[in-house]
């Protein structure tokens, strides 16, 4: 039977009237916000700050997908020609610095580091933008200073000359906007609300067809019109993205306090706390393992695909950053299917935890890169590039694995962080793909050395390891970091 709005409003204020004259409840803004939430379905059966928060992040991932679309082809393909590179500003001396960490590099694995150091450290500035939110600015202060950031980043991408102070840009940018952006959606539930998996799960979905436009509008601009109108495009995208969010704030969860007064009202962290922060931070590199094969996507995977698919239809070549686009599409559709399935799922069975989900998630991920691998035997035996439709089979694979594994832990660290923590332990789940990324920043330089049969078969390996990893800690810690809804967690 479907309860009236205002009915379950009235009981529940019964409830909280019941918990504070007991003792039991803490009346913060936010444990008021959460409460009223818990009957908001105004956006697709959620508060309707998730609307204004998902199409914020539409727009910033549009600016930043399509930006990464470019990236590595453009100094690949562009940049990193001799009549090019002496423009760069004060790169001779961060070229040199790279080399005397990695060795002689080729322009292509030059760049391919480069892009995993960019990629990788995109979710190590968030770490600082969690601590700016949550001790000085405020998260919605600090998420317009990215978005500002993000969009001067961008623009000045549009210039050979200052490739690294727009790299810079957008680093503290993306520090300031993504992780606290996150963390409000998070925030728009209460701990026990069991929406809040489905919630990133439509938040990322937001994403995907960003991840779909972006490429499409950013990835042709650079490719057939000029490198710097697909940069300033990206710029555009960012601008609109910030003001989505400025019209929404009314419908954000409100600001932690932040004076001294109220944060010593904050409870200290618990023996269970540190252990749970400790959980969370050994399984980063476990999670970095399952993003191998999606995040080489941006990077080495786009050199390999150029080359090794048959890209000429009707007597035209598709742009490679097109693949993108249909690598979105397809994730975008599968990650609905996924929704759609759980809801079905948890109207007759239990409803698997979150750990269990990204264990799923992986073990299917992993079988993408074999597709890779026996595309790149075929094309070993023939001296021919392959159809598309191996490119296909490998999307396909890899979205519908990854669609489990990175909303869900976004869930995850949600609801296991410590009261307070919210903003901080969300960038140290970005941590993971600072690792993953790094370490495809090495992995992509490798396919000028090594036979591409060998290069996606150690993909497969990797994700293979990170699924048995996974598989302990669900084990030995699955308790402790995701409890049945309606349980405590295990202290």
């Amino acid at each position: 039977m479907r309860v009236s709005t205002t009915g379950a409003e009235e009981a529940e204020d019964l409830a909280m009237a019941a918990e504070v004259k007991s003792g039991a409840a803490i009346r913060s803004p936010l444990d008021e916000f959460q409460q009223k939430t818990r009957t908001q379905r105004s956006f697709i059966g959620h508060p309707p700050g998730l609307g204004w928060l998902s199409m914020s992040e539409v727009w910033e991932r549009f600016s930043y997908y399509g930006m990464q679309a470019l990236l590595v082809l453009y100094m690949t393909n562009y940049l990193f020609k001799p009549e090019h590179i002496g423009k760069v500003w004060g790169f001779q001396p961060f070229s040199h610095a790279i080399q005397a960490v990695y060795g002689p590099l080729s322009p292509q694995a030059l760049a391919s580091v480069i892009f995993g150091l960019y990629a990788g450290l995109v979710y190590v500035t968030p770490l600082f933008g969690g601590w700016l939110a949550d001790r000085v600015l405020g998260r919605t202060h600090t998420v317009i200073i990215g978005a500002s950031l993000m969009a001067l980043g961008h623009f000045l991408m549009a210039f050979e000359a200052s490739l690294l102070p727009a790299l810079s840009c957008l680093l503290l940018g993306v520090g300031c906007f993504k992780g606290n952006i996150a963390a409000q959606v998070g925030d728009l539930y209460a701990e026990n609300d069991p929406r809040r998996a489905d919630g990133f799960m439509i938040y990322f979905l937001g994403i995907q067809i960003a991840v779909i436009v972006s490429p499409l509008v950013c990835g042709t601009l650079g490719q057939t019109v000029g490198w710097h109108w697909g940069f300033g495009a990206a710029g555009v995208g960012m601008v609109i993205g910030l003001g989505v969010y400025l019209t929404g704030r009314y419908a954000l969860p409100p600001e932690p306090a932040r004076d001294k007064s109220q944060a010593a009202k904050r409870p200290p962290l618990t023996g269970k706390d540190w252990r749970v922060i400790a959980i969370l931070v050994a399984l980063l590199p476990v999670l970095a393992l399952s993003l191998v094969s999606n995040q080489e996507i941006f990077n080495a995977y786009l050199i390999w695909a150029e080359k090794n698919f048959q890209l000429v239809f009707f007597g035209e070549t598709m742009p490679i950053t097109w693949m993108l686009s249909v690598d979105a599409f397809v994730s975008t559709g599968l990650m609905a299917l996924v929704i759609w399935f759980w809801r079905w799922w948890s109207k007759r069975w239990t409803e698997p935890d979150e750990i269990t989900k990204i264990v799923i998630g992986t073990a299917i991920s992993a079988f993408a890169p074999l597709v890779l691998a026996a595309a790149a035997w075929r094309v070993s035996l023939t001296g021919h590039p392959v159809s598309i439709f191996w490119a296909f089979g490998f999307h396909i694979v890899n979205d519908l694995g990854f669609s489990m594994v990175l909303p869900t832990g976004l869930a995850l660290y949600s609801r296991a962080a410590p009261k307070g923590l919210g903003g901080t332990m969300i960038a140290v789940y970005y941590l993971h793909l600072f690792a993953g990324n790094m370490l495809i920043g090495y992995i992509g330089g490798l396919l000028s050395v090594m036979s591409a049969v060998n290069f996606w078969l150690l993909h497969a390996g990797l994700m293979a390891a990170g699924v048995v990893l996974l598989l302990i800690v669900r084990a030995v810690f699955g308790h402790i970091l995701a409890p049945a809804y309606g349980e405590a967690k295990a202290t």
